[in-house]
């Protein structure tokens, strides 16, 4: 793949911190899958991988729908979106190289997840952040 490797950094902190601390999870068991290792144990860890989006995704809509945040169901078909090619990534990784599967999950990660958070996430941050405030004072 012909693309250039996002990492973890200040620059896609959404200054949430729950949010910012989730994100930074999601990088950080990405950078565990390497084509070293067994099996088994790369798929253990994508089941991790996988059920830890859904908790993530669903407390990120959560925090949208509590604060009425108008492009949520635009938000949630790009997580839909995301979720499909995790599940393809699970249903296929049992006939794929151990490499194939670490440079799969680095794409959906540090690419995909990368640009989603820089793009559509960094849109509800000012709804969020209102509603807050409104909350608070």
């Amino acid at each position: 793949m012909s693309f250039e490797l996002a990492e973890w950094s200040a620059k896609i902190e959404v200054g949430l911190p729950t949010i910012d601390s989730q994100h930074r999870q999601l990088f950080d068991l990405a950078a565990t899958f390497t084509g070293d290792g067994d099996q088994i144990r790369i798929l253990k860890s994508l089941v991790v991988l996988t059920d830890y989006v859904k908790v993530h995704f669903r407390e990120e809509e959560e925090m949208m729908a509590a604060c009425d945040y108008p492009d949520l169901e635009a938000h949630r078909r790009l997580h839909g979106e995301f979720r499909r090619m995790l599940f393809d990534l699970l249903e296929n990784a049992k006939q794929m190289t151990l490499d194939e599967i670490a440079d799969e999950v680095k794409y959906l990660i540090n690419g995909w997840f990368y640009n989603h958070i820089l793009v559509a996430d960094f849109q509800y941050v000012p709804s969020v952040k209102a509603a807050l405030q409104d909350q608070g004072g």
